[in-house]
């Protein structure tokens, strides 16, 4: 297993290196950058334009600067300056990655939580009146946008005053017992969880489903059955661990689409995560900061297929790495 691990964190090296060359290309290609834009400011000179312009290494050909950037971060671990915050990219990049992985984790939760019970439940009770509920339930929730069911629940929010409009913590939140910051942080996710967790809970519910009813089938599950087992004992104790193989497989992919599906949500609720950090920086044409937000995002999808492999192999003792 370690050596699995091992190759598949080596495996990830070249995977990194492609990424952040395609990225720093792509924000070669757009026009102007951030000095351009102070460039406009009367109260900066040009001497000072020029003077950052060569402290920032922006006066080099693209390729000399991603060399540069390259090895600073090999070798030094830095990924640069942020223009528009003044502060090293790894710090501004770490505060928003935790917000982000916090907001992550809960819809995880709800995701999850919901989606294992509600898909055994469905199949365990096929064709009655719960399975057809809970399609019904799943296929409109699958055929509305983030975006659309995020401003509903803002506007949900706005009227009745029951959630935050938006932000992380309260006003008074430093002044709040440990209990108190706990629960001021569960109120301002539960709208942004939910917009990011329902979206993936459709469909992860209907693969629970359709995952158990194939294990349902199977000759051993037939022979439970007919040595006169209670179809409880059948389906918890033979048939379910079976049937969550695909799903924890799903889990690592899950988990890097909750990050990723997360940027809209931080950007309806004003959630301080990274994905409003990436699109500020894009706005600003802050390239160092742009850089580091996409590297963090892809090193959460790559960690998160690395669980789920090792998750699995876990699970069922058949798979092996070695």
């Amino acid at each position: 297993m370690w050596t699995y691990i091992l190759r598949r964190c080596l495996q990830t090296l070249p995977l990194l290196l492609g990424i952040s060359a395609l990225t720093f290309l792509l924000l070669q290609l757009a026009p102007g950058d951030f000095l351009n834009q102070m460039a406009e400011n009367p109260a900066i000179s040009q001497e000072a334009i020029d003077a950052m312009r060569q402290r920032f290494g922006l006066d080099q050909p693209w390729y000399v600067q991603y060399g540069i950037y390259l090895r600073n971060i090999l070798l030094h671990f830095d990924f640069g300056q942020s223009f528009s915050r003044h502060q090293p990219v790894f710090t501004v990049i770490v505060e928003g990655l935790g917000n982000t992985l916090i907001l992550a984790v809960a819809a995880a939760l709800v995701t999850w939580l919901l989606a294992i019970p509600l898909g055994v439940l469905a199949a365990a009770r096929q064709h009655t009146w719960v399975d057809r509920v809970l399609s019904v339930v799943s296929f409109v929730w699958l055929s509305i946008p983030e975006i659309l069911s995020g401003l509903l629940l803002l506007m949900l929010a706005a009227r009745t005053g029951w959630f935050p409009v938006g932000g992380m913590r309260s006003i008074d939140y430093e002044e709040l017992s440990f209990v108190g910051k706990a629960l001021d942080l569960a109120w301002h996710l539960c709208l942004p969880a939910l917009v990011v967790g329902l979206v993936p809970l459709a469909g992860r519910m209907r693969q629970m489903r359709a995952s158990l009813l194939d294990v349902l089938r199977l000759d051993y599950v037939t022979t439970a059955r007919a040595k006169g087992l209670d179809e409880r004992v059948v389906v918890f104790k033979h048939a379910l661990r079976n049937a969550l193989n695909p799903m924890i497989t799903l889990f690592g992919y899950t988990l890097g689409a909750l990050v990723s599906g997360s940027f809209i949500a931080e950007i309806i609720f004003s959630w301080p995560g990274l994905g409003r950090l990436t699109l500020d920086a894009i706005l600003t044409q802050d390239q160092y900061l742009v850089m580091g937000s996409v590297l963090m995002a892809s090193v959460v999808l790559i960690l998160g297929n690395l669980i789920a492999d090792i998750l699995l192999a876990v699970a069922d003792p058949r798979i092996s790495y070695d």
